[in-house]
């Protein structure tokens, strides 16, 4: 009974450790409009926080493997902590420089951006295989992940409803530290977690070294290395989506929405991943992986479709919660505009689906793939920069050809792609 017990105080540990992950990488998105009201800013340069944080990824993804294979699950998470403290300081510290050097506010705050994807990136490496190792792997291990990413989604929601009350209406006299409330209560958090975390006993398997050596057997699987391209493209879905809405919405004059409620209507967006992962988790033991991605990516690819070439003119209300008056909202936004925000409800499962389905039967090979998964997250940079570079270009509408893209080839893989073949040693 007792190792049940301590098995389900690590299942808890894991689930507070993903919702710090959601918290601290969704502030980069509403700050970008932050940054975009400076001056004459252009779209790819507003985004170069979410750039700091996820190209983090591709530096630490490895490392961060070989941290838990030399000091375990509960050191690399305090490691990951500490880090992440420092992370939130130097953004703080942005916030309290001189704005007439915005060359300097934007440097620091990115290199804050970037110490915090370290954290991220650690994070991320020790509860997706720990949640999927308690779960005993396979579907049960996959509805664990799922049932992480409701408290994922969850702190979300929180953060672009705070952010958007701080914020408010955005004009050149905004400044980063207007967001510093918000960079109090990831900071706030990820004390405590540490703390918390620090006397929680955790029952861990032992580690394998994880050497470099083994990159190139893991790269042999083509499961494998197709589902880590999958990951990379799946950053641009997720993050992509609710990032341009937001963008789109504050700054397209004739809708005449701010950027508090522009916080509000986006929080829909992770309202519905939060949903999503609710069912997710609920049918993880009976629906595999394959199935599950296969049938979101093909709704991913009509939504956004749809999204992109419905009339402007139509427009749907969508709710939303004024926490300042505790009093529920409704925003009138164009119909496309509601069909994003759905999309929410599909990529919920994708990033457990598609860890699932790339590790199976990698065998002495899962640790240090979980490394290399990681670092595909930075993915999210790449495809945002993209996103951004169209958008600057066209238009905001148009620049969701990039997740259409991104999409079709999740579906690719979901059919094709992440069928395991046998490998000779």
């Amino acid at each position: 009974m007792s190792n049940q017990k301590k098995q389900w105080g690590a299942i808890v540990v894991m689930m507070a450790l993903f919702a710090m992950i959601a918290f601290v990488t969704n502030l980069c998105s509403p700050m970008a409009n932050i940054i975009k009201a400076q001056g004459d800013i252009p779209e790819v340069l507003a985004q170069i926080g979410n750039y700091g944080n996820f190209i983090a990824y591709l530096i630490m993804g490895i490392p961060a493997g070989m941290l838990i294979a030399k000091f375990g699950y509960k050191k690399t998470a305090l490691i990951g902590l500490v880090i992440g403290i420092a992370g939130i300081l130097v953004q703080w510290v942005s916030g309290l420089l001189d704005n007439e050097n915005l060359g300097l506010v934007f440097t620091v705050y990115l290199i804050g951006a970037f110490i915090s994807g370290f954290c991220m990136c650690i994070l991320n490496c020790v509860v997706n295989p720990m949640l999927n190792l308690l779960g005993g792997g396979g579907n049960t291990g996959n509805q664990l992940i799922q049932l992480g990413g409701v408290f994922n989604s969850s702190a979300a929601v929180a953060v672009y409803i705070i952010m958007g009350a701080l914020i408010g209406e955005i004009t050149k006299e905004t400044k980063i530290a207007d967001a510093t409330p918000a960079l109090m209560i990831a900071l706030a958090i990820f004390v405590i977690a540490f703390f918390v975390i620090l006397f929680t006993k955790i029952n861990e398997p032992e580690q394998a070294p994880v050497q470099v050596s083994l990159i190139k057997g893991a790269l042999k699987y083509r499961h494998f290395t197709l589902g880590i391209l999958a990951i990379f493209l799946y950053m641009g879905i997720e993050v992509g989506v609710p990032t341009y809405v937001n963008m789109y919405l504050v700054n397209t004059p004739a809708l005449e929405i701010s950027a508090a409620t522009a916080g509000l209507i986006v929080a829909v967006y992770w309202l519905m991943m939060l949903i999503g992962r609710l069912v997710g988790a609920s049918i993880g033991n009976k629906v595999s992986s394959r199935t599950m991605i296969t049938t979101v990516s093909m709704l991913t690819l009509i939504l956004v479709a749809f999204g992109m070439f419905a009339p402007t003119d139509v427009k749907v209300s969508v709710p939303g919660i004024d926490w300042a008056n505790l009093s529920l909202i409704w925003a009138e936004v164009p119909i496309g505009i509601f069909a994003f925000l759905l999309v929410g409800l599909c990529t919920s499962v994708m990033w457990g689906g598609i860890f699932n389905m790339a590790v199976e039967g990698l065998g002495k090979y899962t640790a240090v793939a979980s490394g290399i998964f990681m670092t595909m997250v930075c993915g999210c940079a790449v495809m945002l920069a993209i996103q951004a570079q169209v958008a600057e270009m066209t238009d905001y509408m148009t620049s969701y050809w990039v997740v259409l893209f991104c999409a079709a080839y999740l579906l690719f893989y979901a059919l094709v792609g992440s069928k395991p073949k046998a490998i000779k040693e």
